[in-house]
């Protein structure tokens, strides 16, 4: 961390190989995946631009996941909101498999943010537990609790009763 506030810029890619995944879940569930990827590019360039200010290192994964949450809410700020095409009217082209996993993505985008980043972290960006608690500053209680009641209500919300 210390080596990348001070210019090394192998230093700040491995930071980046670390944490992109848990950025990149953040950004998902709150922004969707078309708007996620250019989102996390800026949110790396902004901690780049910033990591002099951090002054303990070990605040950096909670530090970057707030600088992803506001990128998110800035982007909301400076987008027009779009009305939603009924269900079911989803371009031809798409597969099934597509189709259901939007489906998912838009029921998680409207969970409580607790849920909605741990699922994103998990389910999207396919990380561990004990990986987003790392990634996020959380306990591993945190969340355990945070996946075991969001997949019940993604379930829910999705009509399974699984």
């Amino acid at each position: 961390m210390r080596r990348a506030a001070g210019g090394d810029r192998d230093a700040f890619e491995a930071i980046y190989l670390r944490f992109a995944a848990a950025v990149h879940g953040i950004l998902v569930s709150r922004l969707g995946l078309d708007d996620a990827d250019d989102a996390v590019q800026e949110v790396f360039l902004q901690a780049w631009s910033r990591l002099s200010e951090l002054r303990e290192p070990s605040a950096f994964p909670g530090w970057i996941c707030t600088i992803a949450r506001r990128r998110a809410a800035d982007v909301h700020r400076r987008t027009r909101r779009h009305e939603e095409l009924p269900h079911g009217t989803e371009a031809r082209d798409r597969s099934e498999a597509r189709a259901e996993a939007l489906e998912a993505l838009r029921a998680i985008q409207e969970m409580p943010e607790a849920y909605r980043e741990t699922l994103s972290l998990r389910l999207v960006e396919g990380l561990s537990g004990p990986e987003i608690a790392l990634a996020t500053g959380l306990t591993h209680d945190s969340v355990r609790v945070n996946l075991s009641r969001g997949m019940k209500m993604l379930r829910e919300r999705l009509g399974d009763s699984a």
